[in-house]
Order: C-alpha cells, then sequence, then structure tokens
C-alpha cells in the first residue's frame, strides 16, 4: 500500500537513499533540501511521486508552515523519516558553547520540531510511522566526538520516551542506528574544531587521521539501509530499535557487554543505596 512519506535532508547520504528507495517501491516522498536549487533535481526521480521543500529544520515556524502545507497539497503524511543531521568532531574542551548549541540545534530540536509538527495529524488518524535515524553513536561513544554523541544519546531517548507515549494511538516509533556508511558524514558534512590544545594531540589526532582516511571506504550501502526501512515499515511488529551494519552490530555489542560487566562488578554497591529494610524514607 502506497504512503506518503515526509524524509528530512534528502540531498545526499541516507536521506537521498531512503527516498529513492521508497519512491522505487511506489510509495510518495517530500524531501526537505536547504538549498532551492536541489529541488528540480530531487523531483525528476520520480515526477509526480517526489516533491521538494526547502526547510532548514532549525526554522521552526517554517517547519510547521512546511508540514501544514504538505497536508493541504500532497496529502497526510504516513511515515516521518527524521534524517537531516550533521557531527561536530573535535575534543570536548576545544570545542566551543555555541558549537554545542548549533550541534543540538539541528540534530534535537530540529528533529523534535519536525516530529511535533506532524503528530497531531497522525495522532488524529490513529496511524503513522516515525523514524528517527540516529547513530551507533547513540549507543556508543568515541572519542573526539562528544556533541555529536550527546546530541545522538538524546534523540534515542527522546525516541523511547515517545514510543510508550503514542503506541495506544497505534503510532510507531523506530529509531535506526547505522555504523559506518559511504555518505558524506565523515567528509564534507563533518564539522571539524580547529585544534588548539597539543595536550590531546596523541589520542585525537590519530581518531581524526583514521576517520578522514575512511571516509568513502565505510562498509555500509546506502540502499541497503534504505530498503531496511522499508522492511521495518512493513513488519507486523517493528522493532524500537535497529542496528545497520556489521560495524554497528560488533561496536555497539562490544560496548553494551562492557556496560553489563560493569554493572554486575559494582551491583553489591549499587543495592547498597537503599534504605534498609522496614526503614522509612522522607
Amino acid at each position: 500500500m502506497s504512503k506518503i512519506f515526509l524524509i528530512t535532508g534528502v540531498s545526499t547520504g541516507l536521506g537521498r537513499a531512503i527516498a529513492t528507495e521508497a519512491l522505487a517501491a511506489g510509495h510518495t516522498v517530500v524531501g526537505t533540501l536547504r538549498d532551492p536549487g536541489q529541488i528540480k533535481e530531487f523531483e525528476e526521480i520520480a515526477p509526480g511521486r517526489a516533491h521538494g521543500r526547502v526547510l532548514d529544520v532549525t526554522d521552526h515556524d517554517r517547519v510547521d508552515a512546511v508540514v501544514a502545507e504538505v497536508a493541504q497539497t500532497v496529502g497526510p503524511i504516513d511515515v516521518l523519516v527524521n534524517n537531516a543531521g550533521y557531527g561536530v568532531e573535535g575534543p570536548l574542551e576545544e570545542v566551543s558553547m555555541a558549537d554545542m548549541r548549533a550541534q543540538f540545534e539541528v540534530n534535537v530540536f530540529g528533529v523534535v520540531a519536525v516530529t511535533k509538527a506532524v503528530l497531531p495529524s497522525m495522532r488524529a488518524r490513529r496511524s503513522g510511522h516515525i523514524f528517527f535515524i540516529t547513530s551507533m553513536g547513540g549507543l556508543r561513544a568515541f572519542s573526539g566526538l562528544s556533541l555529536y554523541h550527546g546530541s545522538k544519546y538524546a534523540v534515542e531517548g527522546i525516541a523511547d520516551s515517545l514510543r510508550q507515549e503514542v503506541e495506544s494511538f497505534g503510532i510507531r516509533v523506530t529509531s535506526i542506528e547505522p555504523g559506518g556508511f559511504r555518505t558524506d558524514w565523515a567528509g564534507r558534512s563533518m564539522a571539524r574544531v580547529q585544534r588548539s590544545i597539543p595536550d590531546y594531540d596523541e589520542v585525537f589526532g590519530p581518531m581524526r587521521e583514521r576517520r578522514q582516511a575512511g571516509s568513502g571506504r565505510q562498509p555500509g550501502d546506502p540502499a541497503q539501509a534504505g530498503r531496511a526501512l522499508l522492511a521495518v515499515l512493513d513488519a507486523p511488529n517493528p522493532p524500537g530499535h535497529l542496528l545497520l551494519g556489521s560495524d554497528a552490530v560488533r561496536l555497539v555489542g562490544e560496548a553494551r557487554t562492557q556496560v553489563d560487566q560493569e554493572f554486575a562488578a559494582w551491583r553489591e554497591l549499587s543495592l547498597s543505596t537503599d534504605f534498609d529494610e522496614g526503614a522509612t524514607g522522607a
């Protein structure tokens, strides 16, 4: 059954791949772009079913206006894919508060603004599916990406809570956690903070070099990611979380095992903080 998608950030990368696969499957896709010059090229993918809209997700008034206009001119949004985002790279001590605000404006506040704009219609119709494209970096962290991880961990928590809030309305919520895919994320889409503290050279320098060298050689195929999202959409019991890529499966698995082991090692101390049996709290 054909559905109407709203996908943020379809100029390149996973957003473009998801849009292309959804269009190939017969769906209608409204894709947001920040450059008006890219609309014609996007709409030519599937004339009549691919619709481009100019949108910066940090402009919350514009978000509301675009969602309302799409409902009027294209139709009610059945599937929201929150994809727009970017990464800031640099040791926490070197990044500025302005860097952090900008990262969260796009990756968190922009995502929430789009979701809130779409929710009333989905709730009224008692149907819909919201996808949050987070990252394996929303479930485990690497040095030098503290702002990016903070934003993706935040989205994971927001999605987990939202899932419980809207489940009874027939709205499904899935967080997609990709590993490394051959997109521009680690290339031109990465904001790299200028280095300023030599003490971090030994720890951070090799990480930045490996990340730059690996750009374009990641194991993940964006087209396969788009097909995986469609498989989740069609599933009778879709997952709340879906890792994408062998590296995500391995690295997130390793991190979760380490946390479980740490919890077990410190379990007695954790349990010791309750009141003694029979005691009453304030």
